[in-house]
């Protein structure tokens, strides 16, 4: 018996169940190997990457002549569960639905007659033995669940006939679960695509069309960046660019990445310039129009303060009697594609600013601009309060597994049944079992007939 898995479930077991290790009821890390020239070229070669951590969904299936693998591999059957054990918190685990071969970093555990192979396979999951495998798996980069300590994890085991009904019914809830993240999963592209039509109406006149109509006013024309404010790169003029004294100073610095991951507004910054690196930039001021055009092509944000940035950066400042900042940037973000279409084929994707100077945009009158930025800041506080909604929907979402999980294996998911097999007669027949076979496989010694003839 394990002396974890009582210290780990604390919960008061229901009548007929019992706390044991995992090794009391499948034989953790054993394995048929097979070598490459054994395997047959359409066979099923499952290696770690083919399943999505956490949900045990298959990514891949792939054939052994897909794969050409080399290396020696463990063989399994229908039903089996498989287990990686490396890098365990993962939490990559399926249950075999055809034979195949997969990497030894996989451990095939048989469902046997104390043992419901979904029943293993949801415990395999459960929160308690996920921190026992955490807690004890060696290896600092890539820590493995050894053989010793798979057989020491704590298990629960319920009466065989309970097993099933409690497997029944976490498939049952658990199927509902996971449709329910996938229907939540789809929402951000939802809401990706929302924001950009909300954008693409923006900028064409169609989200002010009723409003135009209403306030008479000059046509929308045709204008470049240049005929509305500055436009320039930003300065980095010092060789090298890592040298330290440009650093560590009070002026923020902002780079592509700064402004890739700004989610429109610069607010914060990773790196500053000093005096020495201001005196070869310059500082933009704030509501300036940051426009990427190496890296990230065309990734745009407004700076929310005084900043300096490189020359892989443009700076758009607004002619207040001219434009708002956030149309000009959201009329940036709509054409992004057609900005990064001018990027020469290379490893380091690039445009020059001559591009930026010979774009002609599309521009409204002054009031319907601002009109145009009240609607979308209007609709975009929509969207997000729609995101907070939804990261709290997947939050809670998150938590039924594992709640399902721990109410399932304290018997409170399905009801106990009096006349079923307690589990501690499963595991002594189990034992009795696994005795008899370890007997019938040992070879037989050779003995001559005695003679029973006199001498």
């Amino acid at each position: 018996m394990a002396e974890g898995g009582d210290e780990m479930i604390n919960d008061e077991l229901p009548e007929g169940w019992l706390s044991c290790s995992l090794g009391d009821v499948v034989d953790y890390g054993k394995a048929t190997k097979a070598e490459p020239s054994e395997i047959e070229e359409g066979a099923w070669i499952l290696e770690l990457e083919d399943i999505e951590k956490d949900t045990s969904k298959l990514l891949e299936r792939r054939t052994f002549a897909e794969r050409q693998s080399k290396s020696t591999k463990n063989r399994f059957e229908v039903g089996d569960v498989l287990y990686g054990k490396l890098r365990p918190y993962l939490n990559k685990v399926i249950i075999a639905d055809q034979p195949g071969y997969c990497t030894t970093e996989i451990i095939p555990l048989k469902p046997n007659a104390a043992l419901e192979g979904r029943f293993l396979f949801s415990w395999l999951k459960h929160p308690v033995f996920l921190d026992y495998v955490s807690n004890v798996s060696h290896g600092l980069n890539m820590p493995r669940l050894g053989t010793d300590a798979g057989k020491a994890a704590p298990f629960i085991l319920a009466p065989l006939a309970e097993q099933t009904r409690i497997a029944d019914k976490l498939e049952a809830v658990l199927g509902r679960v996971d449709a329910c993240r996938a229907r939540l999963d789809r929402v951000p592209d939802l809401l990706k695509r929302f924001r950009q039509s909300i954008l693409a109406a923006a900028t064409s006149g169609q989200l002010t069309q009723n409003w135009r109509g209403e306030n008479a006013g000059p046509e929308w024309q045709k204008r470049k960046l240049i005929e509305l404010g500055e436009l320039g790169r930003g300065k980095s003029k010092h060789r090298p660019r890592n040298d330290p004294r440009l650093y560590g100073g009070p002026y923020p610095f902002i780079q592509t990445g700064d402004v890739a991951n700004s989610g429109g507004r610069i607010t914060a910054h990773t790196q500053t310039y000093s005096e020495f690196g201001l005196a070869q930039s310059k500082l933009w001021p704030a509501g300036t129009v940051c426009i990427t055009i190496a890296a990230n092509i065309a990734d745009t944000a407004i700076l929310g303060y005084e900043a300096c940035f490189p020359d892989s950066v443009v700076g758009f400042v607004a002619n207040p009697k001219e434009c708002l900042p956030e149309f000009i940037k959201w009329t940036i973000d709509v054409i992004k594609d057609d900005l990064e279409a001018f990027a020469p084929a290379t490893a380091q994707k690039n445009i020059n600013l001559g591009v930026l100077y010979e774009v002609d945009l599309l521009i409204p009158p002054f009031p319907e601009q601002a009109e145009i930025v009240r609607r979308v800041e209007a609709l975009f506080a929509l969207v997000d309060r729609i995101e907070a909604r939804l990261s709290a929907a997947r939050a809670q979402v998150e938590r039924l597994t594992p709640a399902t999980l721990h109410k399932a294996f304290r018997g409170d998911l399905v009801p106990q049944d009096p006349n079923d097999e307690p589990a501690s007669k499963l595991l002594e027949r189990l034992g009795s079992e696994s005795t008899a076979s370890r007997s019938k496989s040992k070879p037989k010694a050779a003995f001559k007939k005695r003679s029973t003839k006199a001498p």
